[in-house]
């Protein structure tokens, strides 16, 4: 399993919230439901993504695809500049409001999982979103910028058209079948937005076109538990002690032993968050030899116990803190 796999392997959906809207102009839409990774995509018609804050409007057009990462609400308008009031606001799964908090007017609803203000308007927007957490998954998120488009030049792709066909059908077991779709289609976008030009992909994907350090990053993913040091990775990969750790350096931006700490760690909070495994047993599912040694690692770079961790996130849902920085004398995941 490639890095790129293994992080999205932990990014899926269940239970997506999807929302077709179809839309004569003027019009804005506000996503508020505050899920982390939602993607946008025009079946029809062209409009902008307005992320909020300093981040500039992106133009979307027929076919083309957008990713938007944070929390943080934001809008889809038929201009940039995004002045026309929220025709309604997505609070929740399936719930629309005016941009005054009350309930949304009759007439808005066109159908199932459809909203807009015109049964025959010339723009269709389909949007989808994602509640994910946990360490591994933010390793992919904070990767990606707030907002990244992938343009088709007004040619919808074949997961595209099944997944519209599927949003507007109400059958057993359809909620399974949109949240694959999804899936899907995140995969697809994310594979091809880090090929093109205009995007920054970070070092670990780089890696993975080497022959030496994307054969080290997929020892480390698909066997994290074993007890792996410079010397034993640089045998599996067939070259020299220095070359792999300058190899894997140059592209990875970090040295092997810093990265699969960084990976256990990751691995051990989700663990720690959505199961009931002893401390112990997980600790040693992701390469260390006791739990002592594990809560001593896990101390160091996320300032938290394991057990603490997890009594966090059965709580409230918490992820745990954010990595110490090297500034800080500690190292980075």
């Amino acid at each position: 399993m490639d890095a790129l796999a293994s992080l999205l392997y932990e990014v899926r959906s269940d239970g997506a919230l999807f929302s077709r809207n179809i839309l004569a102009p003027p019009w804005s839409v506000r996503f508020a439901d505050r899920r982390p990774l939602n993607l946008v995509t025009m079946l029809r018609g062209s409009g902008w993504v307005v992320p909020g804050g300093a981040e500039p409007p992106v133009a979307l057009g027929m076919g083309d695809v957008a990713v938007v990462v944070g929390a943080e609400p934001f809008s889809v308008a038929d201009t940039a500049e995004a002045e026309t009031p929220p025709l309604y606001v997505l609070e929740g799964p399936y719930r629309c409001t005016t941009a005054d908090g009350e309930e949304i007017s009759e007439d808005i609803v066109l159908g199932l999982r459809t909203c807009g203000n015109s049964l025959d308007g010339p723009t269709v927007l389909l949007t989808g979103s994602y509640q994910v957490g946990g360490r591994v998954s933010e390793r992919l998120l904070s990767a990606l910028p707030r907002a990244l488009v992938v343009r088709h030049d007004g040619r919808p792709g074949p997961i595209l058209d099944l997944t519209a066909e599927e949003v507007a059908r109400d059958e057993p077991g359809q909620q399974a079948v949109l949240d694959r779709l999804l899936d899907l289609l995140l995969l697809s976008t994310l594979r091809e937005w880090f090929t093109r030009p205009e995007a920054d992909p970070p070092g670990w994907y780089q890696a993975l076109g080497d022959p030496v350090a994307g054969r080290a990053l997929r020892l480390i993913h698909d066997r994290p538990a074993r007890p792996w040091t410079v010397t034993a990775l640089a045998e599996e990969t067939g070259v020299s002690r220095a070359t792999l750790a300058r190899r894997f350096g140059e592209l990875v931006g970090e040295p092997p032993m810093a990265y699969l700490t960084g990976w256990r760690l990751a691995l051990a909070a989700d663990l720690l968050a959505r199961t009931d495994a002893t401390v112990e047993s997980i600790a040693r599912q992701v390469g260390y030899g006791s739990a002592f040694g594990l809560s001593v690692a896990f101390h160091r770079v996320y300032g938290t116990r394991p057990s603490a961790h997890r009594a966090a996130a059965r709580v409230g849902g918490l992820a745990p803190p954010p990595p110490r920085t090297a500034a800080e004398g500690l190292p980075r995941p």
